[in-house]
């Protein structure tokens, strides 16, 4: 298992002798803007609940959710993160054969370790610019019982159309796929792209966060939809009051107010499509940096000129600022990095940090 799977803010600011709140969190990928403004006074407004018991099933939320969706509520469960999730999935369906689209997320890998079941990688490759190759998913898929998918992918910024993923659905009725839509909510006309409304089909499960489009990664909420005998499964291994009392108060005002949601979405999306134009544009010109496209926020690049990861991490932390190493993403190598872009200020640094550290290999 990888602990802390962006850098370690406290361990950089003890090196280099400053304040945790000195340092730049650039390698996690949380929402630029921060959370709503309400959501902290909600916190705040709700502490009392925290001396009784939270609703053990998390039911307000789970209809909040579903409401939202237009699913039913039945068909919905919420957890202590889409972490818990994953890491529960293989064990509730009796999965055998795992396949995993890659370079990805390393949970859906260390969930296969934790039940000792057997897996694989499909591995989208650099002269596709990673985007993955649907034919070769589905010749896996075959063979497997269980297929897990981050769209969009984690750290590479891919995204799959719905129409391939249904296409490959449809196609492989004995498989489920499981579709992690974690960073769906800061894609552009995302509603086009999710399946939260496909769950019809009896082989798919779709994972929905709210630490990430909300920033509240603390209070560990997010769900998962699918057709009713799945969900049954997976509440087999569901343990009561798993969703905290807190959580469970911020989640409800963000559904009991459904007309501040897509606001919200559009305001990021627009905001991080102005920051991502200006930084790339910043590096557009630089020799020993390859970056790849991304359909969100964070940034997938490859060092070319023999530089390491590791050493490039370290360079840019000198001045404060974390950025992902990625080299223990399973399919990637010690070259490559991934930044995650926060407010214009920061996000400049970053890039004249990167041109310099370029220009100085």
């Amino acid at each position: 298992m990888i602990i802390g799977h962006g850098g370690n803010s406290k361990e950089l600011a003890k090196t280099l002798g400053c304040a945790v709140d000195d340092i730049i969190d650039m390698s996690s990928n949380l929402n630029p803007l921060g959370p709503p403004e309400n959501i902290e006074k909600v916190i705040c407004d709700s502490l009392v609940k925290i001396r009784s018991l939270p609703e053990p099933d998390a039911a307000t939320m789970r209809k909040g959710f579903a409401g939202f969706h237009g699913i039913d509520q039945t068909q919905v469960a919420a957890g202590n993160g889409t972490t818990w999730f994953i890491y529960t999935i293989p064990k509730a369906l009796g999965s055998k054969k795992v396949l995993i689209l890659g370079p990805t997320y390393s949970d859906y890998k260390d969930a296969c370790l934790m039940h000792g079941l057997a897996f694989e990688h499909c591995l989208a490759k650099e002269p596709d610019m990673f985007y993955p190759d649907i034919d070769e998913i589905s010749r896996m898929a075959g063979q497997a019982d269980t297929v897990f998918i981050c769209n969009p992918n984690n750290p590479t910024g891919s995204l799959i159309l719905q129409e391939k993923l249904i296409y490959l659905i449809q196609k492989h009725e004995n498989t489920v796929f499981v579709i992690d839509e974690s960073y769906l909510p800061f894609v552009d006309r995302a509603r086009d792209y999710s399946l939260v409304s496909k769950i019809k089909y009896k082989n798919l499960i779709v994972l929905s966060s709210m630490s990430k489009i909300f920033r509240i990664p603390g209070l560990r909420t997010g769900f998962l939809s699918a057709k009713n005998n799945l969900v049954e499964k997976i509440m087999t291994y569901y343990q009561p009051w798993s969703v905290n009392a807190l959580a469970q108060a911020v989640i409800e005002d963000i559904f009991n107010h459904p007309e501040k949601i897509e606001p919200f979405y559009r305001k990021t999306r627009e905001y991080i499509k102005a920051e991502k134009q200006v930084f790339l544009k910043s590096l557009k010109s630089v020799q020993g940096l390859q970056i790849f496209d991304s359909s969100t926020y964070f940034i997938l690049a490859r060092l070319t000129n023999g530089a390491t990861s590791k050493d490039f991490c370290k360079r840019i932390g000198q001045h404060k600022i974390l950025i992902r190493d990625c080299s223990n993403f399973f399919g990637l190598s010690d070259q490559y990095v991934r930044f995650s872009l926060k407010e214009r200020q920061s996000n400049q640094r970053l890039a004249d940090l990167i041109i310099q550290a370029v220009k100085n290999d």
